[in-house]
């Protein structure tokens, strides 16, 4: 099978066959083999009913239903471990991405070698007040990950089957599959300029908060890409300046105690000196850190055989 399109949605009942009738067309046109896989996110209007009409009708489409909503990544996760296609395409309901796309994307896979392509909404239908933050979390998320995307959040991409097949997506980890694609090996990353249409039904299901929890994901991402098989290196590199800067502090107040007692001054007490609370409080944290990073190396060790590798090739491999 040439595609797999794989389309997360949550109450877009009036979009969905237009959409797959678009599909549909662009597919045949072009002689594709493929299949349109819908994840039902919990929705609570027709949405449901509207994908198993049209899996009835159409062999091609497949149906998957969430009891209750689970988010965007969650949907993606399941589609991709249904999807057989050589190249997985995935895009959002609402009519903003173009089907129009699907052959340029599946060209660039196939034939130029990319891992995933992005798409690029250089041209926008949006209020300032997304399109502004949006740049900058793009901005934000080019400098952490150096992937070189303008557009990290489009719905619209293409991968290799090998992609989806070893990228976890869960949370709220949508918006950086680049970037686990990357952790993953997958290093050949592209962007293609796509057409970004006006919502057409319906209303967006985004919050502000995407604007928190985005950021915060970026973070954890960030780190466990770098200190994830190696928490010890974080944890207790800085568990242990702290302790010793700590002690260091602590240590000189007692020496200048017995230093000032010793040619017969005054000195008062080493308790009496919020000096002695800081260090004490800086050699506590740092004993902390350096217990999360012990515990965390242990954590990492035991669960190793339970990783997820990515295998490039196997030869001879019949014994």
């Amino acid at each position: 099978m040439n595609i797999s399109v794989v389309i997360p949605l949550y109450n877009e009942e009036d979009s969905l066959k237009e959409l797959y009738d678009w599909i549909v067309r662009v597919m045949e046109a072009n002689r594709f083999s493929f299949e349109v896989v819908f994840v039902d996110d919990g929705s609570t209007d027709r949405s449901w009913e509207v994908i198993c009409e049209l899996a009835k009708e159409d062999d091609r489409a497949k149906a998957i239903h969430f009891r209750r909503n689970h988010g965007k990544s969650a949907g993606l996760n399941v589609g991709f471990d249904a999807a057989e296609g050589d190249v997985v395409i995935t895009m959002d309901a609402d009519l903003q991405d173009s089907p129009d796309e699907i052959p340029g994307l599946y060209t660039m896979i196939t034939e130029e070698g990319y891992d995933l392509v992005s798409g690029w909404k250089k041209k926008r239908h949006d209020p300032l007040s997304k399109t502004i933050p949006t740049k900058f979390y793009n901005w934000a998320t080019r400098k952490i990950s150096k992937i070189k995307l303008h557009d990290f959040n489009c719905g619209l991409k293409a991968y290799k089957r090998e992609v989806v097949k070893n990228v976890d997506v869960h949370g709220e980890m949508h918006r950086y599959i680049p970037f686990l694609a990357k952790n993953a090996g997958f290093v050949k990353i592209g962007e293609k300029v796509v057409q970004h249409q006006a919502r057409k039904y319906g209303h967006t299901k985004f919050g502000l908060n995407r604007f928190i929890n985005g950021p915060l994901d970026l973070l954890t991402l960030a780190f466990i890409s770098k200190f994830s098989k190696r928490p010890m290196h974080f944890f207790g590199l800085y568990g242990t300046l702290m302790f010793i800067i700590g002690f260091l502090v602590t240590a000189y107040l007692g020496i200048d105690k017995l230093v000032a007692m010793s040619v017969g001054n005054k000195a008062r007490l080493v308790a009496e000196n919020p000096w002695f609370y800081i260090a004490l409080t800086t050699m506590i944290l740092g004993t902390q850190l350096f217990l999360a990073g012990f515990l965390a190396e242990i954590v990492v060790r035991t669960s190793s055989k339970q990783t997820r590798y990515t295998v490039d090739q196997r030869l001879n491999f019949n014994h």
